[in-house]
């Protein structure tokens, strides 16, 4: 009787095993058509604190691990030589300013001696008009023989004299137009100088600005690449910042399932370390080429052996709340909703979403 009753007890659990195990089966099925999982690592996009010039570093006001700020002053580099070219340039700048105001007083000093020339033309042109009138009267009366040859040519000399004079004052009007159009292309060239002075100015300003390396965004410093008092080339790198505004794991599903993946497809990240807490994501980016291959993909096998590259991106408020306790490289699990109406099972909810309290 006893062996009855331990047979049947066997014969029980192992048809309530095989239950089991086929519910589990089935779940299993049905939960891998609906969500879709690959194995990746916390990652975050990096960013090179470079120089922009050559030069020596003066000093670098952050350390491994610190948390940096956007524009955050991070390194300083030597000014030196930079203020030197800076006061090299204003020295340009005031004496092109002088050259300026010298040539616009000489353009009108020229434009008083235009003045000047044209009354002096005025005046002789008068002179030579009167003296050519009292030659065609004497040239009249000289053909009639009623004055005398000394009369005619003393009055032609006076007119032809008149004539040179006024013809020197023409000479002189011109001569103070070309002056006056010299003082002027004087004028524009120390004035083109000023504007060349303004642009090296704004130039080494701008370069000693740059010479101050800011954080382009939130993160935290990685790595020291340099250290103070190295001189370093155009494009040196002197640290590592992580954004940690942008963190995200990259993992690879197979050909069938990357093809049921959408952009912006919830996920949901396991990590390792707080595998209780699962934290939210989405999808970002698929690849659209395999990203490894087998040398033949003839068959249907084959085929799925072909795995496609997929980033999830956590949700940046949480970043945001969290920043000081985010760490790129935690392994994890990426978990990812092929059906929108699906409901995600308990261990994939979020703190939240069990307790309907914020983390």
């Amino acid at each position: 009787m006893k062996v009855k009753i331990v047979l049947l007890v066997l014969v029980v659990a192992v048809v309530a095993g095989a239950v089991a195990y086929r519910r589990h089966q089935k779940a299993l099925a049905e939960a891998n058509s609906v969500f879709a999982s690959g194995n990746g690592r916390l990652e975050a996009t990096e960013i090179s604190i470079s120089t922009k010039l050559a030069g020596r570093i003066e000093e670098i006001k952050v350390d491994e691990g610190d948390f940096v700020k956007e524009n955050q002053p991070l390194v300083q580099m030597q000014l030196n030589v930079l203020n030197a070219e800076l006061a090299q340039a204003e020295a340009k700048k005031n004496q092109a300013k002088t050259s300026e105001a010298s040539a616009v007083a000489l353009i009108s000093v020229r434009e008083s001696e235009l003045a000047a020339a044209n009354a002096v033309a005025t005046q002789k042109k008068s002179l030579m008009d009167g003296a050519k009138k009292r030659y065609d009267r004497t040239v009249a009366l000289h053909k009639k023989e009623v004055v005398s040859d000394q009369k005619f040519d003393d009055d032609e000399a006076e007119y032809l004299s008149a004539k040179a004079a006024y013809e020197s004052a023409q000479a002189e009007i011109k001569q103070a137009e070309a002056a006056i159009a010299v003082a002027k292309a004087d004028a524009e060239g120390a004035k083109a100088a000023v504007v060349a002075a303004d642009a090296d100015i704004a130039r080494i300003k701008a370069d000693i600005d740059d010479s101050l390396l800011v954080s382009p965004r939130k993160g935290r410093i990685q790595y020291r690449l340099a250290q103070k008092g190295e001189v370093l080339s155009a494009g040196g790198r002197v640290l590592n910042l992580a954004d940690l505004t942008d963190i995200y794991m990259t993992f690879f599903l197979p050909e069938r399932t990357a093809g049921q993946v959408k952009i912006g497809a919830e996920v949901r990240i396991v990590l390792d370390a707080i595998p209780e807490y699962p934290v939210p994501a989405f999808v970002s980016y698929v690849a659209s080429t395999a990203q490894f291959t087998p040398k033949t993909v003839e068959t249907q096998e084959e085929r799925q052996k072909l795995m496609f590259r997929v980033k999830a991106r956590i949700v940046p408020e949480l970043l945001e709340k969290y920043i000081e306790y985010v760490k790129t490289g935690l392994p994890g699990v990426a978990w990812v909703k092929l059906d929108p109406e699906a409901e995600w099972p308990e261990h994939l909810k979020t703190y939240k979403e069990r307790t309907g309290e914020p983390l």
